[in-house]
């Protein structure tokens, strides 16, 4: 599938494409789409002055997310993998083109997907405000509404550190992430950055691979406004997520692929890194949770006080939507974060849809995710930890294998302590 992605002021019959989408505008035609409209307009209101660089980092962030929900799995030869001829529209096509084989390596790791990437002329830097200034901080830190996000800003502002912390407004979780973000003393500016995503066609249920890039790309547009970037210093993005789930190693054997999400992989991290060096981007991202459990954060967490105000308001769930904007309760995200309060308080007073998992019920029974994760228990006592994670750390990209094999058995250990205290068999 061609997909060309560019401006409003981009003449798109230039280019041949399957779908033509508009950045950070909007369009009238019904065979268009559009993506990132609203994410200038915010910027500007903040009084932002990212580079051009990092603009263009979100435009190709964007123009991956447009593609990952254009393209139809059923419609591919294996019923999962698609092949996309991606166009997208930059500043500095020639800077960009110099990193095209690390963008694509990275996609490939995130979505499974087979993407070929071309960078062409065409590409806009939005205007800032006129009075736009450089950011007085000491560093940016994501900030999704999540717990693990949470317990990551509050940490790095109890060090002393003055953050932005930067947000990717998905629905549900907008207002929670303003009350956290001024609850934390450390946190000086919070930007909430939308996506605003229209594509005809689109896939249902839409995939959600990608969207992390996004949110990574905005995090680094806003690391590029603080005045230490501008005086030509390196910055530091905090992208925060518990071992676990950053490794999140298929459960079993049948979990493979784009089934196990790997937003915070050690991997994406690697090839993210090589293409911010690449482009000249002086941010440097890290999660300094990569070796601790998700228990083990909630444990050390600095402020005990303020994690424990706002742990259950936080939000986990992988199908939050899905079910009313409540935990489902029994999705991977769900187990892991039950387990980790049940370590912390030995109670969890979350509002889970699917509370009991133990019932013995028709229904419970075939829940995948349960099933998988006892399974994954069960394996990794008879075969050991490391021949179950199989591949999940082959890459020599991955420095760091024996404390990640470590956090990954340590995951099991409190996933294993709720699945018999809920009497799951």
């Amino acid at each position: 599938m061609k997909i060309v992605c560019a401006p409003e002021s981009f003449d798109f019959t230039q280019e041949e494409a399957d779908l033509s989408v508009v950045l950070y505008g909007s369009t009238k035609d019904p065979e268009k789409g559009a993506i990132g409209n609203g994410v200038p307009l915010a910027i500007r209101r903040s009084r932002l002055a990212p580079s051009s660089t990092a603009w263009d980092l979100v435009s190709l962030a964007l123009s991956v997310f447009a593609a990952d929900l254009a393209g139809h799995r059923l419609k591919s030869p294996d019923g999962w993998t698609r092949t996309f001829d991606l166009r997208v529209a930059v500043s500095n096509p020639q800077l960009w083109s110099g990193c095209r084989g690390s963008v694509e390596q990275l996609l490939r790791f995130l979505t499974t997907d087979l993407l070929t990437i071309s960078f062409i002329a065409g590409g806009v830097t939005p205007e800032a405000h006129a009075k736009a200034k450089p950011l007085e901080v000491d560093a940016a830190v994501l900030l999704s509404g999540g717990l693990d996000s949470l317990i990551g800003a509050i940490d790095r502002s109890s060090s002393g550190k003055k953050l932005i912390a930067v947000s990717h407004i998905v629905r549900g979780d907008a207002e929670k992430q303003e009350t956290f973000a001024n609850a934390i003393p450390g946190v000086q500016t919070h930007l909430q950055l939308p996506h605003a995503a229209k594509i005809p066609n689109a896939e249902t249920p839409a995939s959600q691979r990608s969207r992390s890039l996004m949110f990574l790309a905005y995090g680094v547009l806003a690391a590029t406004a603080t005045k230490s970037y501008c005086d030509g210093e390196t910055v530091d993005l905090f992208v925060c997520e518990n071992g676990f789930i950053a490794l999140n190693p298929p459960l079993t054997p049948a979990r493979v692929g784009s089934l196990s999400t790997r937003t915070t992989h050690p991997v994406i991290f690697a090839h993210f890194r090589a293409i911010l060096a690449a482009l000249g981007l002086r941010v440097n991202i890290s999660n300094p949770y990569e070796t601790m459990t998700k228990g083990e954060m909630l444990q050390s967490c600095t402020d005990q006080a303020l994690v424990e105000k706002f742990a259950t308001l936080s939000t986990s769930c992988g199908r939050f939507k899905t079910f009313s904007y409540h935990h489902c309760g029994r999705c991977v995200p769900c187990l892991v974060r039950r387990a980790a309060l049940e370590r912390w308080k030995g109670a969890d007073t979350t509002h889970y849809w699917f509370a009991d998992l133990g019932r013995d019920d028709p229904d419970y029974a075939g829940f995948d995710d349960v099933r998988s994760m006892t399974m994954a228990i069960a394996q990794s006592k008879a075969v050991g930890v490391h021949r179950w994670l199989g591949a999940t750390l082959s890459s020599p990209l991955v420095s760091n294998k024996g404390p990640l094999r470590e956090v990954a058995g340590r995951g099991l250990q409190e996933l294993e302590a709720l699945m018999v205290k809920l009497k799951v068999k």
